[in-house]
């Protein structure tokens, strides 16, 4: 889906917030909470999966956040926020029943159609899980329409791994799913340890029918590719969504530009065939 200009001019809640009600807060680590939230007059936000908000709080200012929920489950729409910063700070003092600031959905999402038919690999790091939370539920409510689905999850140790319990529901629909992380020092972990790039390899990737997807932080991507090279995987098949300030979400302001392109319509989900000699891109 890519953000029509002329749909903008006619739906305000690009441009204003909307109230939007906390209906849930679960604790996930630490430092991430998953927070439910309702638009006030009860509509679906109608977002696709890869997209994402502008959520603000008063006093505060907005922030890009990815949606971390199917639109296939409900009117109420799931975030996943790590405490960072004054904004997130913020936000994980607030309590169900509490409004905060919602405009979007926002951007260019995973082409769910596309990837119809075909067998999957999904690499996420750390965070990147959260936006692939929303594909992975998408496609386990449509698992007809979808060829065989393989998750790769890397974190820096056992404590960071987010949604421990969904987790273990996903391996019951016949999801493969390889988990690592760089250290364990006091944990009890029995998997395995090292990069998630030292996953790639044991895989047989059927180069004509699997797309890859990649989200994390942006300091794995060339490394994951490397390895995914090595498959001689085509890299029209290879998507990537990318980190950037996205301030307005709507093409406007120029913060989140890559050369010619906006992260925020254009993005943040791209093809990497599309953006591999754009210097600024990876």
């Amino acid at each position: 889906m890519h953000l029509n200009i002329g749909e903008i001019k006619n739906n305000n809640q690009l441009y204003l917030p909307v109230p939007g009600k906390i209906i849930d807060i679960i604790e996930l680590t630490a430092t991430e909470n998953l927070y439910q939230i309702r638009l006030a007059d009860g509509r679906p936000l109608n977002h696709l999966p890869g997209q994402f908000i502008g959520l603000s709080i008063f006093g505060k200012g907005e922030a890009p956040i990815s949606i971390s929920s199917s639109p296939t489950r409900g009117p109420e729409f799931e975030i996943i926020v790590r405490k960072m910063g004054s904004l997130t700070s913020e936000l994980h003092l607030k309590r169900p029943g509490d409004i905060i600031g919602i405009r979007g959905p926002f951007g260019n999402g995973f082409d769910i159609d596309k990837l119809k038919g075909s067998k999957m690999l999904l690499i996420a790091g750390g965070l990147g899980i959260a936006p692939l939370r929303s594909l992975i539920n998408f496609i386990i409510d449509n698992k007809k329409d979808y060829g065989h689905l393989t998750i790769l999850y890397g974190n820096r140790t056992p404590a960071d791994i987010i949604l421990k319990d969904e987790i273990s529901r996903w391996k019951m629909d016949d999801i493969t799913l390889k988990i690592t992380v760089d250290s364990c020092n006091n944990d009890i972990w029995n998997g395995n340890i090292g990069l998630i790039t030292d996953l790639i390899p044991e895989l047989y990737i059927d180069q004509n029918n699997t797309y890859t997807i990649i989200v994390g932080p942006p300091v794995m991507y060339k490394s994951v590719i490397v390895e995914l090279d090595k498959k001689n995987l085509p890299h029209s098949k290879i998507f990537l969504s990318l980190e950037r300030y996205m301030k307005c979400g709507v093409g406007k302001c120029g913060h989140c530009m890559i050369e010619n392109l906006y992260c925020c319509t254009d993005g943040p989900v791209f093809c990497y065939d599309n953006i591999k000699n754009i210097l600024e891109a990876l």
